[in-house]
């Protein structure tokens, strides 16, 4: 069963898929669903009775021509402590024909370029083409994701984040440095959005 199966590690997925690509992927969605030609049941969040976690799972079909795709992971919020990622998730993918496995990818890779790129998609819609000015809450993963996509659908001037260890903001901002507009940290929220034209 899986000699014809794809699997995409997370290095594999960013790799392949770029922020671009799933932008347009996204608008795609968008417009997909907003003219109720996809099928998106109701999501399952679900919280455990054996921790803190929460189980979550997702299942959509874009259209007759594409599989349907399904995402299931686990938020575990204790993983922060061990410096770990506290959300983990796989994607499966199967043919619109047969529905038989056509691919699986690593989930948690997947989610991080899904989001960003759905936010720039809906900065894109409803952001004035002169907003340059990006305030980010906050400075791990989907921050420093945000700030790329965001990048794409407007010609950013100035990025403000902010998240509440002091560490983890000087991080981000080195790992933005090479955007070529100006990335700092902010002191505060109230700082970070201040005079903003964007919020993420």
């Amino acid at each position: 069963m899986t000699d014809d199966v794809l699997f995409l590690s997370g290095e594999q997925v960013t790799r392949l898929l770029d922020v671009d690509t799933a932008i347009a992927s996204q608008r795609t969605a968008f417009t997909a669903l907003g003219s109720r030609a996809a099928d998106l049941p109701a999501k399952i969040m679900h919280p455990s009775r054996f921790d803190d976690s929460v189980v979550f799972a997702y299942v959509s079909r874009l259209s007759a021509d594409s599989g349907a795709v399904a995402k299931i992971g686990s938020v575990n919020p204790g993983n922060a402590a061990a410096g770990l990622s506290t959300i983990h998730a796989v994607v499966s993918v199967l043919d619109p024909g047969t529905g038989r496995l056509a691919a699986v990818m690593d989930g948690t890779a997947v989610t991080t370029l899904r989001t960003a790129a759905a936010s720039a998609v809906a900065v894109d819609a409803l952001a004035t083409p002169d907003s340059t000015d990006l305030a980010v809450l906050g400075s791990g993963t989907q921050a420093r994701a945000h700030v790329r996509a965001i990048s794409r659908v407007r010609d950013l001037k100035s990025v403000r984040l902010w998240s509440p260890t002091p560490r983890h903001r000087a991080r981000a901002v080195e790992t933005l440095s090479d955007l070529g507009f100006a990335v700092e940290a902010a002191d505060s929220a109230e700082e970070a959005v201040a005079g903003a034209s964007l919020v993420a």
